[in-house]
């Protein structure tokens, strides 16, 4: 009778799903992105690269391989034994990750740490030209401003090249140094590297814009060209995203830097509430970063094309943001109700998470490309326009 009962629930779920996607205001633009990813992959295989990479790492980090001995495949083949927990004992685990998650289409998809390490060193030798392009970018777009955010792009790329070393040697150095003293040093590494990691993932951002952007209008690109472009691009959205970086130091980063100086209560929570604040801050303003990316525009120029959009389109806006929680919170239910029901079997919990890491890229991915195909359908007046986009 429960089995029945979940399958009803489970079919229900299925079928509302359905028919909200097919009967919403921005279907058009959800196809279209699909069309995008069919047609250039890297858009979602670059956030599972990162997504995969960074799950590798947590791994490596916090936990360790059972040996032969250890796995029992009973436990493995038997899923219908597993403990599966009810919806009601998995559900507070999504709204907050959720959240985050629709923010991160306007802003920064995907961490890119301990990536963003190499990173780093490719921003220092200059690969394929972007350091000296994204130099001459932001002396001819700042002046003599580009001086001072120059030195903090590059202080927070020593730090984030520095931050898996700082790690690395930490249980070596704490026989050397006190803990205490060990903690606040890595603490401030980790705050400072946090703005190259930052800007890197909105670079990245940047980039996998353009490309949908070259599927809209029918180009043909040379990668070379395309990752100098997005530098170009990238440096008109740097004054939006050090905005982001600034309240996001102060709202985040700044209370647990200062929890390893000095007593600050409740910092440990992971800070939920000032979380929400960073997501709706970002999703506040969420056609900003998309508009500088698009248009040679001053911020102020770009804040006024936002509240003409939030005027004109606020009905799409507030659909395509809500089918963007719909399919977030989609996944992170499956993922919360797995890793509860796989519990302590490693080797099936990393089978589950490779999967869910490609789920998820494939999802942002999908999402950022119809994003860039409502954005651009929003400003030509094409919304209600049946025609599929030629390429």
């Amino acid at each position: 009778m429960q089995l029945t009962a979940r399958i009803y629930a489970v079919a229900g779920l299925i079928i509302g799903y359905v028919l909200v996607m097919l009967a919403n205001p921005v279907r058009l633009a959800l196809r279209d992105g699909f069309r995008c990813l069919a047609r250039y992959e890297r858009v979602w295989l670059t956030f599972a690269l990162l997504g995969f990479a960074y799950f590798v790492f947590q791994f490596v980090t916090f936990s360790s391989l059972p040996s032969a001995s250890e796995i029992n495949f009973a436990e493995i083949i038997s899923v219908s034994n597993w403990n599966w927990p009810p919806l009601s004992d998995v559900w507070r685990d999504v709204p907050l990750p959720t959240l985050e998650g629709v923010a991160g289409i306007f802003d920064n998809a995907t961490t890119t740490y301990p990536l963003s390490a190499l990173a780093a060193i490719l921003f220092l030798v200059n690969w394929r030209g972007l350091h000296l392009t994204l130099w001459r970018a932001l002396v001819k777009l700042y002046r003599w401003w580009f001086i001072p955010i120059y030195l903090v792009l590059l202080i927070s790329t020593l730090a984030a090249l520095l931050k898996p070393l700082v790690y690395w040697r930490l249980p070596s150095w704490n026989n050397e140094v006190s803990t205490a003293h060990l903690l606040k040093i890595s603490a401030s590494i980790d705050a400072l590297s946090f703005i190259f990691e930052y800007l890197a993932g909105v670079y990245i951002q940047v980039y996998l814009i353009t490309v949908c952007l070259s599927w809209i209008k029918g180009l043909t690109f040379r990668e070379s060209a395309l990752f100098a472009f997005a530098a170009r691009r990238f440096s008109y959205v740097l004054e939006w995203a050090g905005i982001v970086v600034l309240v996001s130091m102060l709202v985040l980063r700044l209370p647990m830097l200062l929890a390893y100086f000095i007593s600050v209560p409740d910092v440990l929570d992971y800070l939920p509430l000032q979380r929400v604040f960073m997501s709706g801050f970002i999703l506040a303003f969420c056609s900003v970063q998309i508009s500088l990316v698009l248009h040679n525009e001053t911020l102020r120029e770009a804040f006024r094309a936002h509240r003409q959009l939030i005027r004109r389109d606020f009905r799409r806006l507030a659909w395509f943001c809500l089918i963007c929680a719909l399919n977030f919170s989609l996944i992170l239910v499956i993922d919360a109700i797995m890793r509860s029901a796989i519990a302590d079997r490693t080797v099936v919990m990393m089978v589950w998470k490779s999967i869910f890491v490609f789920l998820r890229a494939l999802v942002t991915g999908w999402l950022l490309a119809s994003w860039v195909v409502l954005f651009r359908q929003c400003e030509t007046g094409r919304i209600a326009q049946e025609n599929w986009i030629r390429y």
